[in-house]
């Protein structure tokens, strides 16, 4: 230890701060003092950058979807028809109810995992030290720093002495020595030493909270809200065509306005992807949950998602790609030494029990390399950062007594002969990016260098099979650390990393990542910059980090992942918190998203095409009949039936994409049309066999088009399910209890004349029939046309 807390209260201590007037370091603050200043600028703690339940709840019904669904039931209540309000109602609360509470159960868990926060602080009050919760300090307060503490604020060090490690600030591996008229920040460790220090700056105002401020204004809008915005789109500006042609046609044949409104109404029904929302919450949900069994907590739903089209990730360095522990690295001896008696030596002059990280990888080194004629210890002086070295008095083999010195190479080369070899080598390791140390040992008057000791953060086990393993899924990884290059550059090419390092300066917003796979000395600033580069580019970003300096550009990137040792700040911004060690959580989860990517896509090309034949339908229908083929009531059923036992969908058996997915919503727009239009000609040939071959009123015309519609949703589902031939792989056993479940509730309404005229059930049954067999032959026209459109 530096000072004993015997010595440390004896340490000189001004009786004015050097950045405040007015305040006696000797007693602190008084109580009321403290409390004028907290009413003043508040407390000591972080912005919630969380979003407050109410406003979560609110903004499920504030959407492109729930819009078209609260309009629908304005028009069912203002024409009277109280049931169909009510249950498109309950399909609108029920969108809601699901992703809220999927939301909720993701965020409450993330809240249980903040263990790392600084909950109380040692502060001079009234003339007297008390343990106040670290909330209530304000600028002006004396604290003291302790051995295993969480500095609570930033503070300016006014005496003592410590060691403090400010990586998940700086991304510095490497502890620091501070002494007085050092400032250090909010979230630093002590890691050895006690000191005394003023408060300079709390809560939003600390540089841990400039980074929180950094984290609550970055945003960006998931890749999964822009597809639905646009599907809805898309279907709104072709349906809402049709609608006004539909409605023109109706005007035309003189149909009365009480026909015409529910025409119009049962049109904006069919043109609703109601389920379509919810569909994406519960496949992102049951994605999520398979992600929590595999260690991963996805803090967003978008995020499982994003990890299918996440192409590129960066990853910070210290604690991500690295252990964040220093270990040996290399050993130098110099002549008439050996590896074996440099460590031991070495070890020796190490404190046994410290905190210290240095000496405690040597000694670490030291117990896999004993020397079986090491010396004895008489006396340990420990490191002195006047000095920068630690020292040993040892009873050799011989039973004479030695000195034995560890430390900074340029300390402890002025204790020997100079040596060329030994400057060479320690340049060289320096230049690789290694902390080199110096170990001398014999006679204090004749002292002799016994080699050199580099030390360094090794990279996680799994880190380069990490990063091969992506590359075969067509993800880059890009380091981002604000290491030094030289030392950057070597974990990089240990976990295969292999290309250019980015010069020093400022980067540049035309940066692509193609160009480097190391950036290294840059600020948290410039790793939200690189983010937003990156994003501008057209890529799709996943960050993955650990500490506060991570947390801004974790909060910008569509897929930020934090890991298990971050900080609360980091998971708070961070999409995915991987709560197991190691990073095995990353490809675990690209492969997850990318299943539930498919089950997605399946859903929203059913969607297109549902929502394309229902409404062209129904102009066929009145162009054929003169009437509305379909009422609201007959949409609404088609609506539970079809859209939301689809839902289904989220369970099937699917193919994970080799490569990174991408929202095509033109192509998917394309693809769900023709096939839409597919299902039109089956639909129509129907009723029309049904009109004028069977010679049906309008009511069983409407039983029929409601039956030919269900029918023909299940056979383009099975079709739209599979990328190849519909046979190619078996479906879930949920998605066939609901195909089963959707025909014999639309076949027993049917037959029964349940909210409808009753229909013959031979006549259902060859209805069905017919659907099984346009299933096959669409599936021969679909396969070449997926081909061509790159869907896949």
């Amino acid at each position: 230890m530096v000072a004993s807390t015997r010595l440390f209260n004896e340490v000189a201590i001004p009786s004015k701060s050097v950045g405040a007037a007015n305040i006696d370091l000797q007693s602190g603050l008084t109580s009321s003092e403290a409390h004028r200043r907290l009413e003043k600028f508040g407390a000591n703690a972080m912005p919630d950058t969380s979003m407050h339940p109410l406003r979560m709840a609110i903004e499920k019904f504030w959407a492109p979807v729930p819009w078209m669904l609260e309009a629908a039931i304005i028009l069912e209540l203002v024409l009277g028809k109280y049931i169909e309000a009510a249950i498109i109602a309950a399909l609108l609360i029920f969108n809601a109810a699901l992703g809220l509470f999927q939301e909720s159960r993701a965020q409450a868990t993330l809240a249980a995992l903040k263990s790392r926060l600084a909950l109380n602080a040692s502060v001079r009050r009234d003339g007297a030290w008390k343990t106040l919760p670290a909330v209530d300090l304000v600028t002006g307060d004396v604290v003291k720093l302790s051995l295993g503490a969480v500095v609570a604020a930033d503070v300016h060090l006014t005496g003592g002495e410590v060691l403090l490690d400010q990586s998940m600030l700086t991304g510095e591996s490497v502890p620091i020595e501070a002494g007085t008229g050092v400032q250090t920040y909010a979230g630093a460790l002590v890691r050895r030493g006690e000191a005394v220090a003023e408060v300079t700056a709390t809560g939003v105002r600390t540089k841990f909270g400039r980074t929180a401020e950094l984290v609550r204004t970055a945003h960006v809008a998931s890749s999964q809200q822009k597809a639905v915005l646009r599907v809805v789109r898309n279907l709104a500006a072709f349906n809402g065509f049709v609608i006004v042609l539909l409605v023109t046609y109706a005007w035309l044949l003189k149909m009365p306005l009480d026909e015409i409104i529910p025409l119009v109404l049962t049109a904006v029904l069919a043109s609703i992807p109601v389920a379509l929302p919810a569909t994406f919450t519960l496949a992102s949900a049951l994605g999520a949950r398979a992600l929590g069994k595999l260690g991963v907590l996805p803090t967003r739903l978008s995020a499982v998602d994003e990890a299918a089209s996440m192409s590129v990730l960066c990853a910070d360095k210290t604690g991500t790609l690295t252990q964040n522990a220093l270990t040996v690295t290399t050993i130098r001896p110099m002549p008439r030494f050996d590896e074996t008696h440099v460590l031991a030596l070495a070890a020796l002059a190490s404190s046994d029990g410290g905190q210290d990280p240095v000496d405690g990888a040597i000694r670490s080194a030291a117990l896999g390399k004993k020397a079986s004629d090491a010396p004895k210890i008489i006396k340990f002086v420990p490191f002195d950062p006047g000095t920068k070295m630690s020292e040993a008095t040892v009873l050799d083999s011989g039973g004479g007594t030695r000195r034995v010195v560890k430390g900074a190479f340029t300390a402890v080369i002025g204790l020997v002969q100079p040596s060329p070899t030994a400057t060479a080598a320690s340049k060289e390791l320096e230049g690789k990016g290694f902390r080199v140390l110096a170990v001398a040992a014999g006679p204090p008057n004749a002292m002799q260098l016994a080699g050199l000791i580099a030390l360094s953060d090794p990279p996680r086990k799994d880190s380069a099979a990490l990063v091969t393993e992506l590359r075969g899924l067509g993800v880059r990884t890009i380091m981002i650390t604000g290491d030094a290059p030289a030392t950057a550059a070597i974990v990089a090419h240990a976990v295969g990393l292999d290309g250019a390092v980015c010069p020093p300066g400022p980067i540049p917003d035309s940066v692509r990542p193609e160009q480097f796979a190391v950036f290294a000395g840059v600020l948290p600033e410039d790793k939200y910059k690189l983010v937003k580069a990156f994003q501008k580019r057209g890529h799709t970003i996943g960050m993955c980090g650990d500490g506060a300096n991570d947390a801004p550009a974790l909060r910008q990137a569509q897929i930020g992942i934090a890991v298990s040792t971050a900080t609360d700040v980091a998971k708070s911004a961070a999409g995915m918190v991987l709560t197991e060690p190691g990073l095995a959580g990353i490809v675990a989860a690209v492969k997850e998203g990318r299943v539930t990517f498919q089950r997605i896509l399946t859903y929203t090309l059913n969607s297109i095409t549902k929502k394309t034949v229902q409404v062209l339908f129904l102009a066929v229908g009145l162009i054929m009949t003169g009437q509305a083929i379909l009422t609201p009531l007959l949409m609404v059923l088609i609506m539970i039936t079809g859209d939301f036992l689809g839902m289904s969908l989220t369970t099937d058996n699917v193919r994970p994409s080799r490569m990174p997915n991408a929202w095509q919503i033109g192509i998917l727009t394309i693809a769900g049309v023709s096939t839409g239009i597919g299902e039109l000609v089956f639909c129509t040939s129907v009723l029309a066999f049904g009109a004028y071959r069977m010679g049906y009123d309008i009511e069983a015309l409407r039983t029929l088009a409601f039956v030919v519609i269900v029918f023909g949703n299940q056979a383009t589902t099975y079709t739209n399910r599979e990328r190849r031939r519909l046979w190619s792989s078996r479906p879930s056993f949920w998605l066939v209890v609901s195909s089963v479940a959707d025909l014999a509730i639309a076949s027993t309404l049917a037959i029964a004349g349940i909210a409808m005229t009753p229909l013959p059930a031979l006549v259902v049954a060859s209805t069905l029939a017919a659907a099984i067999a346009f299933s096959v032959i669409l599936d021969l026209a679909k396969v070449p046309l997926f081909v061509r459109l790159g869907i896949a």
